[in-house]
């Protein structure tokens, strides 16, 4: 007989929310281990009671922010995501199940911009105290590599071109009435630079370059004669130093909306350049806790990164690592703030007991790579989408304090497989002793 397919509405009157879900499910488990007071308490100071609409809780906004880079979402997916997971809303202290936004999605963009890179350190540091012990280890591993910002492959005729746009853009607002729009000609231009490639069409498309260029410099000269002094003076020398910018130069502009970016070389063979900003990353040797997530703005030698990258580690730690290893890209320094750096160098004349320790430990620094890869593919390091150096710190750092909280998810799920394989093996081995099937011995 077929099972009664009509629905049961009838629900529990004693059951609550948190007795519905499961006790063993990682995010449940999460919810529980996080010091969810310690971020009410120090975030508490941004906000008033005197005036103003009700905010939305504290411990909503910091676990939307943690889940994010956790699940590698987006504000707006995180946002809808939640109000279809019972686990997301418990993570998120609700004591019910809501089939509701729980704010919009804007509203994580001012409560980051609210917190500031020091209230994101703050849940960087909780991320660390979860994973106990793994954290405080003596040896660690450290290297940087490349977030890319959203931005396009930067061009000298993308350039030009957006300066002509945002030129435009100015003078109608201002009510600036320009001497020429060139809206036809730079039409004409954009089909004269369709054949770059053909042998005929590229020095029609070089002469069409030098003229979008020249149109662009004389609509910035004409928004310095008609403007008020000093209104959008530093708009306008962003223009003229990209407009003045020649290929060898240094500090070059990339993007005009994110001016900071720099480009770097670090001999990637299917990604010769890459735009954003560097990053140092330091974790312990053995577990690989992330114990430093450090955005650096300028593309610096690596081993110029190192005091501000351990400085950060011992302020978040409270430890000292007494070793440290590293990449041949970080050659030159031997100690920083006490702790002794190690390279991967000729060893010289030194006892076999430290050169057995050196080689256990530079086996183990390649560990350090696959983990910056789970960084960027899962946690939302390999496009930066923040705005400014400040996004590019906070990006960061969410990154890191996501995988922290991951490595712990996984932990945790690891031990309920192990748990329920013993249980099975045990009884297994009660009805059918191991004894008589050797060939079928399970060992954990």
């Amino acid at each position: 007989m077929l099972k009664d397919t009509r629905p049961n509405r009838q629900m529990s009157f004693n059951a609550t929310f948190e007795e519905q879900l499961n006790h063993k499910h990682p995010l449940y488990v999460l919810a529980g281990k996080i010091n969810w007071k310690l971020f009410e308490e120090a975030f508490a100071k941004h906000y008033t009671k005197d005036f103003g609409a009700p905010a939305k809780p504290i411990r909503l906004m910091v676990s939307l922010l943690i889940l994010k880079h956790i699940r590698n979402l987006s504000d707006e997916s995180v946002v809808e995501q939640w109000s279809e997971n019972a686990y997301y809303q418990f993570f998120g202290g609700q004591e019910s199940f809501v089939a509701a936004a729980p704010c919009e999605a804007s509203e994580l963009v001012h409560f980051r911009k609210r917190i500031g890179e020091e209230g994101i350190e703050l849940i960087f540091k909780e991320s660390i105290r979860m994973n106990g012990k793994d954290a405080n280890e003596d040896s660690g591993t450290t290297d940087t590599t490349v977030q890319e910002k959203n931005i396009t492959f930067p061009t000298d005729n993308k350039l030009y071109r957006k300066i002509i746009s945002k030129s435009i853009a100015i003078a109608r607002k201002e009510g600036i009435e320009l001497r020429q729009s060139y809206t036809r000609t730079l039409k004409k231009l954009s089909l004269q630079q369709r054949l770059r490639t053909t042998k005929k069409g590229k020095k029609q498309a070089k002469k069409a370059d030098r003229k979008v260029k020249t149109i662009a410099g004389r609509l910035v000269r004409e928004l310095g004669r008609k403007l008020p002094a000093g209104k959008y003076a530093d708009t306008l020398l962003l223009f003229q130093q990209a407009l003045s910018q020649q290929r060898e130069d240094t500090n070059k502009v990339y993007s005009l909306h994110e001016s900071h970016v720099q480009c770097m070389s670090k001999g990637k063979q299917h990604k010769k350049y890459e735009f954003g900003s560097k990053v140092s990353i330091t974790t312990t040797a053995k577990s690989g806790v992330i114990i430093g997530a450090l955005n650096i703005p300028k593309n610096d030698y690596d081993a110029h990164t190192l005091d501000a990258a351990i400085e950060q580690q011992q302020r978040l730690t409270g430890t000292t690592i007494k070793d440290l290893f590293v990449d041949r890209g970080y050659k030159g320094v031997k100690e920083v703030r006490g702790t002794a750096i190690h390279s991967p160098t000729p060893f010289g004349r030194i006892p076999d007991t430290q050169k057995r320790m050196l080689k256990k430990g530079f086996a183990r620094r390649a560990a350090i790579e696959p983990r910056i890869g789970h960084l960027k593919s899962d946690h939302r390091l390999s496009r930066n989408y923040y705005k400014g150096i400040k996004g590019d710190n906070i990006n960061v750092m969410l990154a890191a304090a996501a995988m922290n909280f991951k490595r712990m998810m996984n932990i945790w799920k690891e031990r309920l497989v192990i748990f329920w394989l013993r249980f099975m093996q045990a009884v297994g081995s009660f009805f059918c002793p191991l004894s008589s099937f050797p060939q079928h011995k399970m060992t954990f």
